[in-house]
C-alpha cells in the first residue's frame, strides 16, 4: 500500500470520471465518513466517539465497548439509550447530494446496452441508502440496519423473524415507531423499551456488534445472495468494473478489503475518497480522491457531466 505521490486532484477527478463513464459495472463501497456531510458522526477515534457522546467520555467507554450486546443484559436503559440516540439522528437525516450523484451513475449504466448493472456494499446501519432512493434488492448493509429489530434472545424466543422499527424512507425526528426516549443529558432512555412482539422480551437493533454471537443474519444473508449474483455476473462476462469507495476507514477495514479484493480480481478501477486514510493499493487503476464523500462525488459529476 501507498499513498499517492504523483498527480493532481484535478488529474485524479479527471481518471475517475473517465473510468465511471466508461464502466459497464459499478460497485458503491462505504462506511461511516459517507454520512458526515449529512451531519452524521463517523466516531473516528476515542476522541470523536466522546464528542458524540459526552457521557460515554465520563465512563471511559470507547466505541466497541458500547456497541456490545452485553448492555441490552445488563444495564437495557443504557443500550437503548445509545442506540435510540442513534435511531433519533438517522431516522431525521437526509441524504446528501452525493448519494444522488451515486445513484444516478448507478441507473446510467445499467441502462447501457449490456448486460449491466451495479451495487451497493456498506458497513453503514443508517438507512441512508434506502432513503435516498436505491433499490433495497441491489445493497448489502454487512452490519445490519438500525431500521430492523431482533429479540435479545432469539434461541430462547418462540420466533426469531426479524421485524420493521421504521422504514428509512419515512422521515421522523423522534424514535416514535420504537416508542423510546432518550435523555439529551445522560443518553440513557426513559420509559418503555422495546420490546419483541412475539415473546414480549427485550428487543435489539438487528446490527452487528462487537463480541455478537446472537445477531439474526437472515436479512444479510438475502442481500448476500443477491451481491453474489451480482459477482457471478461479473464472472461471466466482459465487464469493465469500476469501485467507488467513499469514507471507509482503516479501524475495521471490512469495506476497504471488500473494494480493493473486487477492483483486483476482475482489474477495475478502484477510487477511494477518503481525506484521511489515504493508503491505496499499488495497481496503475486505483485512484485517490483525498476530499470528503459530498465534495469528491460533485467534483466528479462535474466533470462526467462533460464527458
Amino acid at each position: 500500500m501507498k499513498t499517492m505521490a504523483t498527480g493532481t486532484a484535478t488529474d485524479a477527478i479527471r481518471r475517475a470520471a473517465e473510468a465511471i463513464k466508461d464502466a459497464t459495472c459499478i460497485l458503491f463501497t462505504s462506511g461511516a465518513g459517507l454520512g458526515v456531510d449529512s451531519g452524521l458522526p463517523d466516531f473516528r477515534g476515542t476522541e470523536g466517539f466522546w464528542r458524540a457522546y459526552p457521557p460515554m467520555a465520563k465512563l471511559g467507554l470507547q466505541f466497541h465497548m458500547t456497541s456490545n450486546p452485553k448492555w441490552f443484559c445488563t444495564d437495557p436503559e443504557f443500550a437503548w439509550g445509545f442506540f435510540g440516540h442513534r435511531y433519533n439522528l438517522y431516522s431525521s437525516a437526509v441524504p446528501h447530494e452525493g448519494y444522488h450523484i451515486m445513484k444516478r451513475w448507478g441507473e446510467e449504466v445499467s441502462a447501457k446496452p449490456q448486460n449491466n448493472s451495479f451495487f451497493v456494499f456498506t458497513s453503514n446501519v443508517d438507512g441512508q441508502y434506502i432513503k435516498a432512493g436505491f433499490p433495497e434488492e441491489q445493497l448489502l448493509e454487512c452490519h445490519g440496519s438500525i431500521h430492523h429489530l431482533q429479540c435479545l434472545k432469539p434461541s430462547r424466543c418462540t420466533n426469531s423473524s426479524l421485524w420493521q422499527a421504521s422504514s428509512p424512507a419515512a422521515a421522523d425526528d423522534s424514535a416514535t415507531a420504537l416508542g423510546i426516549t432518550v435523555d439529551p443529558e445522560t443518553f440513557r432512555a426513559v420509559g418503555t423499551l422495546p420490546s419483541c412482539p412475539h415473546c414480549h422480551g427485550l428487543s435489539r437493533p438487528n446490527i452487528l456488534m462487537f463480541g455478537d454471537s446472537d445477531w439474526i443474519g437472515d436479512r444479510w444473508d438475502a442481500q448476500q445472495e443477491r451481491y453474489e449474483l451480482f459477482d457471478k455476473r461479473l464472472r461471466a462476462g466482459q465487464q469493465r468494473l469500476v469501485v467507488i469507495e467513499v469514507g471507509a476507514g482503516e479501524g475495521v477495514p471490512t469495506v476497504r478489503n471488500e473494494g480493493e479484493s473486487m477492483s483486483s480480481r476482475f482489474d477495475g478501477t478502484f477510487i477511494r475518497i477518503n481525506p484521511r486514510d489515504t493508503a491505496i493499493p499499488k495497481r496503475p487503476k486505483a485512484i485517490l480522491i483525498p476530499m470528503g464523500g459530498r465534495a469528491a462525488l460533485q467534483a466528479i459529476d462535474e466533470v462526467y457531466r462533460q464527458l
